[in-house]
């Protein structure tokens, strides 16, 4: 005879065992922290043409410059030869900021929509990312919440490639010195400073086009 004591005891072996990762929480960031982390970042006395405590080559510092013709106003340009990241301004002039790209064959060059926004965004590493290098990523692989040392630090910018979410993103970086080298593993990173002054000016649906870099230019050469 099977008696009550006997379910609850069966079903408790059943259903008590928690499937790894179910409990897991979604990674969070907190908007009541968002102003002071923006402040945090930001230099005191900050001038974007001016200030630079991360000790940059004075080139990556945000400039106003002249622009191509014919570009259209709010697309992006990013020159992965140069590590430069041109916002087109609707006066015939573009915002430029110094970029670091990725490594290798990570950098993905093409044509991409800017889908999605998010102010100090939260970051979990892709599979292909933790089985590429599980020594730095699985440990990450829950995911990582908003704050000044996430991995894509105060700001994103989510590349799509039609409907597609291609995981690149135009994104802040906790590491302002790796500026004008390769050290992503497949995104655009800029000082979180920076890229703060060009979220609020970048629409979505607007065009990125990443530009090959030195060794694709010499591949086509």
């Amino acid at each position: 005879m099977i008696t009550r004591r006997h379910f609850v005891t069966s079903a408790a072996a059943l259903f008590s065992t928690p499937i790894p990762g179910a409990l897991l929480a979604a990674p969070t960031s907190n908007r009541s922290n968002w102003a002071g982390w923006d402040a945090q970042v930001t230099p005191a006395g900050y001038d974007p043409a001016t200030s630079n405590p991360w000790g940059l080559n004075a080139r990556f510092l945000p400039q106003r410059v002249e622009a191509n013709a014919n570009l259209t106003p709010g697309d992006i340009h990013v020159d992965a030869v140069a590590r430069y990241l041109y916002h087109i301004a609707d006066d015939g002039t573009a915002m430029r900021y110094g970029v670091a790209i990725a490594r290798g064959n990570l950098y993905e060059p093409g044509t991409y929509t800017i889908r999605r926004k998010a102010k100090w965004p939260t970051w979990t590493p892709t599979a292909a990312m933790i089985k590429r290098d599980p020594n730095l990523y699985e440990q990450h692989a829950g995911g990582v919440n908003g704050g000044p040392t996430n991995p894509l630090g105060s700001r994103a910018l989510y590349l799509f490639d039609g409907n597609r979410d291609t995981y690149l993103r135009i994104h802040g970086s906790p590491s302002p010195r790796s500026i004008g080298g390769r050290a992503s593993s497949g995104c655009v990173r800029m000082v979180m400073a920076h890229i703060i002054d060009l979220y609020e000016h970048v629409a979505t649906g607007s065009t990125a086009y990443l530009y090959p870099p030195e060794d694709g230019v010499s591949a086509r050469s």
